[in-house]
């Protein structure tokens, strides 16, 4: 391995205080010395030697600069002297190595520096590697090992190594691999082809890597909140960031006197009914991860307990003297806008502030429809998995099914929990493991009646939702009918202008309708509303 022969060669490197000992006899040349023997090397010719020693170990300096222009008169030892007060400290060794690093004229573009990294104390090793990686130091690193057979015309063998991992394809190979299995698993393990999705996911990877402040995830019922923070959980949880358990919770079943028992513990007596202590929520992900899905149910001391949790790690449990401590990660899930919330008083301001740090909106399916094939076949093995049989679509049943399930008509509102149970009950009424045409027309129509019920008792939620409960009761029954129709199009609709077909398709094959999407966003415009916002289910901030 040769180095650049264009610029001289220039070591900078710590004297060995052991390794490099001179008896200042003959025998020494019978010995091992890392510093001298770097210089014996024909294809590595060192230029100068900058070695770093201390004031007591000058005079072994002297001998091993002596003993390098013996071996290699070409090269010229520079003694620079660095004093520590404690080598083993590492505040001072990087101090005095980065003044060092600061005040040294480098010059790259005429010489080629090299950093000797087999002397010196370990602490010492890891300062100067840490000063070449951050670019302080402009050089490679390299090693040198002794000799098969130790004699005085012995010469040992010698390493370079470069920081810029660019330059190594398999390490970075490697880490591709790593990252690509980080979001692989975040995703179910679901080879999804949804860009949007695909990059939300990469970058609640990245966040989970290196970051445990609180997480909030958004998205409609069904949309999958539970199961990406317990993969969240595993992926730190491999990378050894926390050793404490996944706690899950949802908010909406804590009511009343319960909530704060629940969630903080309580001790012994507290109230009727406190027979025993209990840890509560809170300290049983002590260390791990805390999932409070739909977050926005919590009531108002509840949140402020929270609150208080999370910024000092300590809160009371019901009926304590004296506070106890956790710390978790917290990850809250929720289908409504918080935001709309703390305008209505119904949500904390601070609390949103606290948890708002990494917000991230997860797609309904109906904004996924790349995604639903990839999820049909990923349920199908599952199916397999946990019934060991093999359940499959003819190839017409599959193609009626996917037609069925990726158009505007399918409206999914329970999202993935309606698409496993449309996928459950065809696997389960499969004659012979082959689900048919038969039974996925059988199932469209039960999709299309149960959904038809839903779309009427969701109509007034959804509009709530939109234009809060004020706006919404404000309306007319006809608008509250209509618009609630055409928001569930909006929202199964990929663009403003395939929702605008959809709405005036009778208008346009009369062609009485020339611009659907421009007619649709007049429309919405009455209510105050843009089609982004419908889409997305949230109320202007």
């Amino acid at each position: 391995m040769r180095t650049d022969s264009q610029r001289p060669t220039v070591v900078l490197g710590f004297l060995g205080v052991k390794l490099d000992d001179s008896r200042r006899d003959a025998t020494r040349w019978d010995r091992w010395r890392p510093s001298v023997d770097l210089c014996r090397h024909d294809d590595l010719v060192v230029k100068r030697f900058e070695l770093l020693t201390d004031s007591k170990h000058r005079s072994l300096a002297r001998q091993v600069a002596a003993d390098i222009a013996t071996v290699s008169p070409e090269t010229t030892v520079e003694l620079r002297t660095l004093d520590l007060a404690d080598p083993w400290d590492f505040e001072e060794v990087f101090g005095a190595l980065l003044d060092f690093a600061r005040a040294y004229p480098f010059a790259p573009e005429r010489e080629d520096y090299l950093v000797h990294m087999t002397t010196g104390t370990h602490v010492a090793q890891i300062c100067l590697f840490l000063l070449v990686e951050a670019g302080y130091i402009p050089a490679r690193l390299v090693q040198v090992g002794p000799p098969a057979r130790m004699n005085s015309s012995a010469v040992g063998t010698y390493s370079l190594i470069d920081l810029d991992l660019s330059r190594y394809d398999k390490l970075a190979a490697r880490f591709r691999r790593e990252r690509d299995e980080h979001a692989h698993s975040l995703k179910s393990g679901i080879a999804t082809r949804n860009t949007a999705f695909n990059t939300l996911i990469e970058r609640i990877e990245r966040v989970a890597l290196d970051s445990d402040a609180p997480v909030l995830l958004m998205g409609p019922t069904g949309a999958g909140k539970s199961q990406l923070a317990r993969r969240v959980y595993e992926l730190r949880r491999d990378r050894r960031a926390l050793a404490g358990p996944f706690v899950e919770v949802n908010c909406a079943t804590l009511r009343g006197e319960t909530a704060m028992s629940a969630l903080f513990g309580h001790k012994k007596g507290a109230f009727t009914g406190a027979a025993s202590d209990r840890p509560g929520l809170l300290r049983s992900a002590d260390g791990g991860v805390l999932f409070l899905d739909e977050i926005g149910e919590l009531g108002l001391d509840e949140q402020a307990m929270l609150l208080r949790a999370l910024e000092e790690g300590r809160f009371l449990p019901v009926g304590a003297d004296s506070e106890v401590s956790s710390r978790f990660q917290l990850i809250a899930g929720t289908n409504r806008d918080l935001r709309s919330a703390v305008r209505e008083g119904r949500f904390r301001d601070d609390l949103l502030a606290r948890i708002d740090l990494w917000t991230f909106r997860l797609p309904g399916l109906a904004q996924r429809v790349e995604d639903i094939e990839p999820n049909l076949d990923y349920e199908l093995e599952q199916w397999e998995r946990r019934r060991g049989q093999r359940v499959s679509f003819s190839r017409e049943a599959r193609e009626r099914f996917l037609a069925f399930a990726t158009s505007p008509q399918a409206r999914w509102p329970g999202n993935f929990r309606d698409f496993n149970a449309a996928l459950t009950r065809l696997a389960t009424l499969a004659h012979g493991g082959r689900i048919d045409t038969a039974l996925v027309d059988e199932e469209i129509a039960r999709l299309r009646e149960a959904w038809g019920e839903a779309q009427r008792d969701s109509s007034v939620d959804t509009l709530e939702e939109l234009l809060g409960p004020a706006g919404a009761a404000a309306l007319d029954r006809f608008d509250r009918v209509q618009l609630a129709d055409v928001v569930s199009v909006c929202r199964a609709a990929r663009s403003l202008s395939e929702a605008g077909r959809e709405l005036f398709a009778a208008s346009r094959a009369r062609k009485s309708s020339s611009n659907d999407a421009d007619r649709l966003r007049k429309y919405l415009a009455r209510f105050g509303l843009e089609f982004e916002r419908v889409r997305s289910g949230s109320t202007p901030r």
